[in-house]
């Protein structure tokens, strides 16, 4: 994916041009460049702006589109009438989405656009148009909105008069929490709101969201979930944001913050859960399938608790898959589905008489969990990962003591299985994937639901044996 960013060049590195190619590359694309101004800034605020002439802009733009693809546009600091018409001039030979975020006042309050009106020339062949309050004022020829209803309300006015989308941003409104808004002009498509980060290094917020937004335009091809990522990776940098040490005024946020900000969540969830872990292997039940001393009525109870799981396992899969975002998770998981009903069921029934059981209380328990957790596509499969992972985990043990002649040889052959451990990975991927692309708080719901699915799975394996376990607090 090809992004090109025009803009002006902010020396500092948090915002402008330096900012949109960190956020290009931190969403997966490859960022070009074309430079509209130079500024005289860092953290406390600009002290010049030298723009770059209009002629030279256009030059800069004729040799990209004359070598390159370009899959999206973002457009940021223009500075003059002079440089936005060549611009305007330019976009009218190239097809590609335009991300356009009406830079005229800097984090720090320095003007950097002095007439909003000159920005006409570029809203109607934009395609999202990301103003802050103050810009969505300015570009209606309004006082800015005192509440969210108001900034809707403005949104709406501005993507009808021009046939655009707007993103109406809350950020400068005050309460606890942050709501964005993608706006056409028939109202709004989606809304979303997040904590508001307690920070104030936020220096280049809207530069890092419109970047993002773009980019992730181009990968995907849905506004709305582009948006929704964008929107989740700039949360994310804002948290990170104080673990930079760039100034002493408004601070950069945190570009990188996935590559160098944080540890792999999978790793740190693996380790929440290991008293859990150690307390399946000191099941009883556990212990005898493993040397092959568990009495055949304990397993087959255990197994017809397993069997009827799986029916409804089986359907929250299905869900998963029709939550998930692109084909390949829709893929694996309707696929992890139909290896149930077909495989995995066919095995238990071979060794159980049918209506041998009805579900016991610790199953229903479970399998509710498993259909509540579906508030979203994170937190369902974060749910969904237990039964992957500390089924591979145990089986892989489990395996050790297996042989030709031991009495379950079948069944725990069925988790020892290099194409499990293969799926397994794929599912730690995917929940990998969507805990990077999730808020603060989204996050925290994912591992709540995989730690508690991990209580339920010990307590899964001690029913067979009455013996009893305790959940602790997530």
């Amino acid at each position: 994916m090809n992004i090109l960013s025009i803009a002006g060049s902010d020396p500092s590195g948090g915002a402008g041009i330096q900012a949109d190619l960190k956020s290009i590359a931190a969403n997966g694309g490859y960022g070009m460049a074309v430079i509209t101004a130079l500024t005289a800034q860092n953290t406390q605020g600009v002290s010049g702006v030298q723009a770059i002439g209009g002629d030279f802009v256009a030059a800069q733009l004729e040799a990209i589109s004359a070598d390159v693809r370009v899959d999206a546009v973002k457009i940021g600091m223009l500075a003059n009438a002079e440089i936005i018409n060549a611009v305007a001039a330019w976009l009218a030979t190239v097809d590609a989405p335009v991300v356009l975020d009406p830079v005229m006042v800097a984090t720090s309050g320095d003007r950097l656009l002095e007439d909003a009106a000159a920005l006409r020339p570029l809203l109607d062949r934009s395609t999202v148009i990301t103003p802050n309050i103050i810009e969505l004022a300015a570009l209606l020829g309004a006082e800015p909105a005192a509440d969210w209803a108001g900034v809707l309300e403005q949104a709406q006015r501005l993507a009808a008069a021009h046939e655009v989308l707007v993103l109406a941003k809350g950020g400068h409104l005050a309460g606890e929490d942050c709501p964005d808004a993608l706006v056409s002009a028939g109202g709004v498509l989606a809304e979303f709101t997040a904590p508001r980060i307690n920070t104030k290094n936020t220096h280049g917020t809207g530069c890092t969201l419109s970047s993002a937004i773009a980019t992730r335009f181009a990968a995907t091809g849905d506004w709305v979930l582009s948006l929704e990522q964008a929107k989740g990776y700039l949360a994310r940098a804002i948290a990170g944001a104080d673990a930079l040490e760039v100034g002493s005024g408004h601070g950069p946020v945190n570009h990188f913050v996935d590559f160098f900000g944080a540890g792999d969540p999978m790793d740190a969830w693996w380790e929440d859960i290991a008293p859990l872990r150690g307390g399946i292997d000191d099941l009883e039940f556990i212990v005898q399938l493993a040397d092959g001393s568990l009495e055949e009525a304990t397993f087959d109870y255990y197994l017809a608790q397993d069997a009827l799981y799986l029916q409804h396992y089986a359907q929250v899969l299905s869900q998963a898959s029709m939550l998930a975002p692109d084909l390949d998770a829709q893929r694996f998981w309707a696929k992890g589905a139909g290896e149930i009903l077909e495989g995995e069921l066919q095995l238990h029934r071979s060794h159980l008489v049918e209506g041998q059981a009805n579900p016991s209380a610790t199953t229903l328990n479970y399998v509710n969990h498993l259909h509540a957790s579906n508030a979203s596509y994170g937190e369902l499969i974060a749910a969904i990962l237990p039964c992957y992972w500390l089924y591979q985990d145990i089986g892989n043990r489990l395996a050790a003591a297996n042989h030709d002649a031991h009495p379950y040889n079948d069944w725990l052959t069925t988790y020892a299985d290099p194409g499990f451990d293969e799926a397994t990975a794929q599912a730690k991927d995917m929940v990998r994937e969507a805990w990077w692309l999730a808020d603060a708080a989204q996050r925290e719901r994912m591992r709540a639901a995989f730690i508690r699915s991990s209580e339920h799975e010990l307590a899964f394996f001690a029913q067979a044996h009455r013996e009893s376990v305790e959940f602790s607090t997530v």
